[in-house]
């Protein structure tokens, strides 16, 4: 008989035009088999079968004769071909995997050659995936037909042309003829399936899996064809002739080495070659069906190849340098890490990470064959090595500096909370329970019980956990009804965060320190798992919540620069000095110190200026003109908050406002610290206040006010010090206000009280209308706070106020009629000053909190000239504490107390009080 390939099933004639340089001589030998293997029907092509597509087809029988009639018609043909040549297996063979983003054009494909041809290795075996979105297009092909619309022929000329184009970028003469006699070929094969699929409204698995499969086999022969224009002898393999796997599901396939060996030994016979390009992600059933390897099918046909080569190496070709330690998109200081083992990538993948597939590792540990992955674009990283672990050290024998190895998430997930006393104690819960998530087909992804039993969750993607739930309700409705189970909860809005690393289960404190970094950035933990092995911890948290936790827990373990995300709330004197302060130290404290106070948000009266990424704070005054919008408060909160790159976030609040205090409760209560030179707060309405500390003091949210009382001296952390290591306040009495203490070391001679002010003013230590400082209202307020500090509860007006304002003179319409007025009334402190001195004693205007007796006072007092209170100069602050063990002689704290400078260092210095806590080396 005459054999045309025309004759043969679409399925047929595919396979052998990968061999049409077979001679014809042997061709014609093998005629006989090829009969009566078809039982004398010599020519099926598949238009002719139109007549029974309603029934044998869609049980799947005219498709199986064909394809069964594909692959096994091959190995009649190479039966006996040739004389059969030994496959030598081991570290001689190196294995490639290029993905489709590596061979995605022309210019990509030929520096993947380049890569394969600079390869020294004695043999190579490389894998390769279908042009970047082909795969894509194949299966809108099979959903085109099926759907009976005809614009699949306009998407599969779209096909043919892309890889024609590429093809004569790429080849000429004998390989360009011999590419586009096959694809054309195959095209026509398509075109027939394609054709009967619109026919009859359906694509069987096999079928659809046919079709898909054909972008890896014209890649491949592209790519071969190029090596072998190089100069370099070269195959290809359809590794639908060598891979034999069995499908068991419509998502996993398990291989078949043994008989996937014995092929590769025979077609290795047939085809010896050094250097062989393989189809990623086709292989076929034991039934010789074609099929595919389902998810990251490209990379598992490498690990296969690399098990059954016994190769030295898999190296997996990307666009990225390697697995890197977080998600680069999340966590921005995410490093390549330079080694993993199996498990550790075993995790990782599974939890979300861009690593492998799980099921990519099995093959290649039974052989102890390290992957590498590798960037085709940057060829000097050393990208990733994931092979056994070896004591759990790197290469250069230096261990790892962190237990953590990396870090992964999974979005979108809800949490099944299962519970109830009638569950404890009783066998078969968990089974019932888990047995009727899987009855609905569900993917459990983390589980979590007590061990009583009393309570069981367990986390499910978000689009399956309304099934789950209905069937847990139905399946337990009894036990609801009776009590023996009291809910069944869904917790939507989750995400897992899990930790990896192999030497977490031999370093202490692993998850102390993990758990430590989320309690630090507020995040509230929803569930726990942890496996004995101790390869991973994970952790459930709410999906707002999940970068930053992310960005929390990578930054504690890799020592990245401990990043706070900075918002500042008036930018005035003391909040432009605070600004300069920041912008002169930022550069220290990175290097140094490790730590990045990024400012994300300065907020005026009527305008701010937001930065995604941090302002320059060499030119912020300019920025806020040129880019300045309207004041939104609510805006600038959450802008400075809920970014996706710092975890934890700080507002300074550098006014005198009220209002602006009001807020603070909220955001310590949204997780924002709080840093401030602001006293309204802390010396407004006692229940506020109480509220506000104790919403601190149960969270691990940080509110910090140094500021509020003595500028820059240590006047609160020394209170608190003394309160925390035991000892007893009796009493704490101050010179606490700057501008008075200026006015009173200059009242003396025959200077008049009235002259004393006006210079003070004009020296720019009152404020715009000195009648603020001069009512004492101020120094009231320090003296409530540190009165408050002490454990006293009092409020403002519990504190008599001695005002230094002449009644007359307290409602003049202006500071400067004040001024004007105020020498009438210099006599009665001139007779107060005199009378001081005939006593050798001087005038000071003083804050006094009684804690024995429960009160406190601001007025004037005279002290001897030998009192540390009657040594002061300048605007200098003087503070004594007398505790039960400082009671003969106070604890002093003295210094300036006044200016911009000072106040702002004191804010500065809270800031870094913050970053410790949270993390930075002290």
């Amino acid at each position: 008989m005459a054999f045309s390939s025309s004759s043969i099933s679409p399925c047929c004639s595919s396979n052998f035009s990968s061999n049409s340089y077979l001679p014809d001589t042997y061709l014609k030998a093998k005629v006989k088999k090829i009969d009566a293997f078809n039982n004398n029907t010599h020519t099926f092509p598949l238009l002719q079968c139109y007549p029974f597509l309603n029934s044998k087809w869609e049980r799947g029988e005219l498709f199986k004769f064909g394809i069964r009639a594909a692959v096994t018609t091959e190995e009649y043909l190479l039966d006996g071909a040739t004389e059969n040549i030994q496959l030598l297996k081991g570290d001689s063979w190196s294995v490639h995997k290029f993905g489709g983003t590596c061979v995605g054009n022309s210019e990509r494909i030929r520096n993947v050659a380049d890569v394969i041809i600079q390869d020294q290795s004695e043999g190579k075996l490389v894998v390769v995936s279908a042009m970047s979105k082909v795969t894509d297009m194949m299966y809108d092909l099979i959903y085109k037909a099926q759907s009976r619309d005809e614009s699949y022929l306009t998407a599969l000329d779209a096909v043919l042309e892309k890889h024609k184009l590429t093809a004569m970028d790429l080849l000429d003469g004998d390989e360009l003829a011999s590419f586009l006699s096959r694809i054309h070929h195959d095209i026509n094969n398509l075109k027939a399936m394609l054709r009967a699929i619109y026919i009859a409204g359906h694509a069987t698995e096999s079928f659809t899996d046919f079709v898909a499969g054909h972008g890896e086999l014209w890649s491949a022969q592209l790519l071969a064809s190029v090596v072998r224009m190089s100069g370099e002898e070269c195959k290809w393999m359809d590794t639908r002739e060598v891979l034999v796997v069995n499908p068991m599901s419509s998502n996993q396939v398990d291989p078949d080495y043994l008989k996937s060996g014995e092929r590769l030994e025979k077609w290795y016979s047939k085809n010896p070659s050094m250097t062989i390009i393989a189809t990623g992600f086709i292989a076929s059933t034991p039934q010789d069906i074609p099929t595919t390897l389902k998810r990251d099918g490209s990379d598992f046909s490498a690990a296969i190849m690399g098990a059954l080569f016994k190769a030295r190496q898999v190296t997996i070709w990307t666009d990225v340098d390697g697995v890197y330690s977080a998600d680069p998109r999340k966590v921005s200081e995410a490093v390549i890490l330079e080694r993993l083992s199996y498990q550790e990538a075993w995790e990782m993948s599974y939890f979300g990470a861009n690593v492998l597939h799980p099921r990519t590792i099995v093959p290649v540990m039974q052989y102890d064959i390290p992957i590498i992955i590798k960037n085709i674009f940057n060829l000097a990283a050393p990208g990733t090595r994931i092979c056994r672990s070896t004591d759990n050290e790197f290469e250069d024998g230096q261990i790892s500096e962190s237990p953590v190895k990396g870090f992964a998430t999974i979005d979108k997930l809800a949490l099944v909370n299962v519970e109830g006393t009638g569950m404890t104690g009783v066998p078969g819960t968990a089974s019932d329970i888990f047995g009727t998530v899987k009855s609905v087909g569900a993917n459990v992804i983390m589980i979590s019980q007590a061990s009583s039993e009393h309570s069981i969750c367990f986390a499910v993607p978000e689009k399956e956990v309304k099934a789950v739930a209905d069937a847990l309700e139905s399946r337990f409705g009894q036990a609801l009804s009776s009590g023996r189970l009291s809910q069944i909860s869904v917790i939507p809005g989750c995400s897992i965060l899990a930790a990896v690393g192999q030497r977490m289960a031999s370093s202490s404190g692993v998850s102390a320190t993990f758990f430590s970094a989320l309690a630090k950035a507020n995040i509230n933990i929803r569930a726990i798992a942890q496996g004995c092995s101790e390869y991973n911890v994970t952790v459930v948290v709410k999906q707002e919540d999940c970068v930053r936790a992310l960005r929390a827990v990578h930054s504690r373990f890799y020592l990245t620069r401990t990043a706070i995300a900075v918002g500042i709330v008036g930018p005035g004197l003391i909040g432009g000095t605070l600004l300069d302060q920041l912008k002169d130290q930022s550069a220290i404290l990175k290097e140094k110190f490790n730590i990045d106070l990024r400012v994300m948000g300065i907020i005026g009266q009527d305008s701010m200026l937001l930065s995604d990424s941090g302002i320059d704070l060499s030119k912020w005054k300019e920025l806020q003109s040129q880019k300045g919008e309207t004041a939104d408060l609510n805006k600038f909160v959450q802008h400075v908050s809920e970014n996706y790159f710092i975890p934890n976030s700080v507002l300074v609040d550098c006014t005198a406002d009220s209002h602006i205090a009001s807020h603070y409760y909220d955001w310590l209560h949204r997780g924002i610290h709080v840093v401030t030179p602001n006293k309204k707060a802390n010396s407004g309405p006692l229940d506020q206040y109480l509220k506000l500390r104790d919403l601190q003091r149960q969270s691990y949210t940080h509110y910090f006010y140094e500021a509020t009382v003595g500028a820059g001296l240590p006047i609160i952390s020394t209170l608190r010090g003394l309160l925390e290591t035991g000892d007893k306040i009796l009493r704490i009495e101050g010179i606490f206000s700057g501008t008075l203490s200026y006015i009173f070391n200059n009242f003396m001679g025959t200077k008049a009280f009235s002259q004393v002010v006006k210079e003070a003013k004009m020296t720019g230590y009152t404020e715009p209308d000195p009648r603020d400082d001069l009512s004492g209202t101020d120094v009231a307020r320090k003296v409530i706070i540190l009165a408050r500090e002490s454990g006293l509860n009092l409020e403002l007006s519990d504190i008599p106020v001695q005002s230094l304002v002449p009644e007359p003179l307290r409602a003049t319409a202006s500071a400067e009629d004040f001024l004007l007025d105020l020498p009438k009334f210099d006599h009665e402190l001139s007779k107060q000053r005199q009378e001081a001195e005939d006593e050798e004693e001087v005038l000071r205007y003083v804050g006094v909190v009684d804690v024995v007796n429960g009160k406190g006072a601001v007025e004037l007092r005279r002290y001897n000239k030998d009192h540390p209170f009657a040594q002061l100069s300048g605007s200098d602050n003087i503070i004594a504490f007398t505790t039960e063990r400082y009671c003969k002689q106070p604890l002093i704290v003295r210094g300036p107390g006044a200016g911009a400078e000072v106040t702002a260092g004191g804010i500065f210095s809270d800031i870094l009080r913050l970053a410790s806590y949270l993390g930075a080396p002290s």
